[in-house]
């Protein structure tokens, strides 16, 4: 695996037509820098323009001004296929109809390298082997991935992106559906993949806890980017989120935590 540096700057979107339309945007004008092999974690409430953001870094949805940047080279100056090579994507909606096995599901990722209709050879199966491996799923390889639950399917959306073997790994809400030993398995491999990663967290001290920026975002707009000593204090995330944000310190290793209370006028 390899990891480049992602560059991001003065991305905006919005529904058809944009600026002109009358219609305002879903996402202002957002920049920032993720070196290579960091994690950057973005945050805000439900409709802050998180997705619409990690859209644009994927490669789903066109800005409507500004550039993302791989490793220096415009994504869109890509084609499809090296774009693929360079970024993957788990998303939070799951395919449950699929019939196909996990290897095959997993074995999916590996379609940006091969050439024409060529077949993937030892290196793949081998690359295919690794992610089932890091992922738990070997025991199931060979299993239909409908008769799998929510959290198996998304263990296998991520292997299968891992096998992709991308510079960028884009994760919207990687930890839904599981359960706690796997959420804390997939938070320890965001930390351990030598890659660049963005990963959108509904939990805010778990996106402190593993990642190294944090970008909030706040109806459409920054709010704050940059470590998350920094941008998680209790006044931005009383207004990103419309709650009273306590910042508590805990005795053990003084660690942050932020507690959150509904205002008295909620």
């Amino acid at each position: 695996m390899s990891a480049a540096d992602l560059q991001v700057d003065g991305v905006s979107w919005g529904q058809a037509g944009g600026k002109g339309s009358g219609q305002p945007l879903i996402l202002n004008a957002t920049s920032f820098h993720v070196p290579a092999g960091q994690v950057l974690g973005v945050v805000g409430a439900n409709g802050a323009g998180k997705t619409t953001l990690l859209r644009l870094v994927y490669r789903y949805a066109k800005p409507l001004s500004g550039v993302v940047k791989i490793g220096g080279q415009d994504l869109w100056s890509m084609t499809p296929r090296a774009a693929a090579r360079k970024v993957a994507a788990v998303l939070q909606e799951q395919p449950t109809d699929f019939a196909l096995t996990v290897r095959d599901v997993v074995a999916l990722g590996r379609l940006p390298h091969r050439q024409g209709f060529a077949a993937g050879g030892k290196g793949c199966a081998a690359i295919i082997d690794a992610a089932l491996d890091r992922m738990g799923l070997l025991q199931f390889a060979s299993r239909s991935l409908g008769t799998l639950s929510g959290g198996e399917r998304q263990r296998v959306m991520v292997a299968r992106a891992l096998a992709q073997d991308p510079d960028v790994l884009v994760l919207d809400e990687p930890t839904n559906h599981l359960d706690i030993r796997h959420q804390l398995e997939v938070l320890r491999l965001i930390r351990d993949l030598d890659m660049t990663i963005v990963t959108s967290l509904h939990d805010l001290n778990m996106a402190a806890e593993v990642c190294d920026q944090i970008l909030l975002l706040h109806k459409g707009h920054p709010l704050g980017f940059g470590p998350a000593a920094e941008v998680l204090s209790s006044d931005r995330v009383s207004e990103a989120f419309g709650v009273e944000a306590r910042l508590d310190h805990l005795r053990l290793g003084d660690r942050r935590h932020l507690t959150f209370h509904l205002n008295n006028d909620q």
